[in-house]
């Protein structure tokens, strides 16, 4: 109350969504009838608060795939400043 800020949840999940966008963008075609799941988080840093107004920027870096499975890192950017980072892995799994 009186100092709001955006959740930290909701800075990694927006890192992991971009990821997502990044795994099929990578995949073209071959993403058709897939799905990307977030299966691991590490070493999530909060360095600053993002607070309402503030344009937020995400940055993604896949740092290693192997078969189905994908590592990244990503930055949250206020003003060019780091306001948090994590490591993420996801996976993307034929639908059914």
């Amino acid at each position: 109350p009186g100092q709001p800020v955006m959740p930290g949840v909701l800075i990694i999940e927006a890192m992991a969504q971009t990821a997502a966008s990044l795994v099929i963008y990578s995949l073209g075609e071959l993403s058709y009838g897939n799905i990307v799941f977030f299966l691991s988080i590490a070493d999530a840093r909060f360095r600053k608060p993002v607070f309402p107004g503030d344009t937020l920027q995400l940055k993604v870096k896949r740092t290693h795939r192997r078969s189905n499975v994908w590592k990244f890192e990503g930055k949250a950017f206020v003003n060019d400043i780091v306001h948090a980072e994590a490591l993420y892995t996801a996976m993307i799994v034929e639908q059914d």
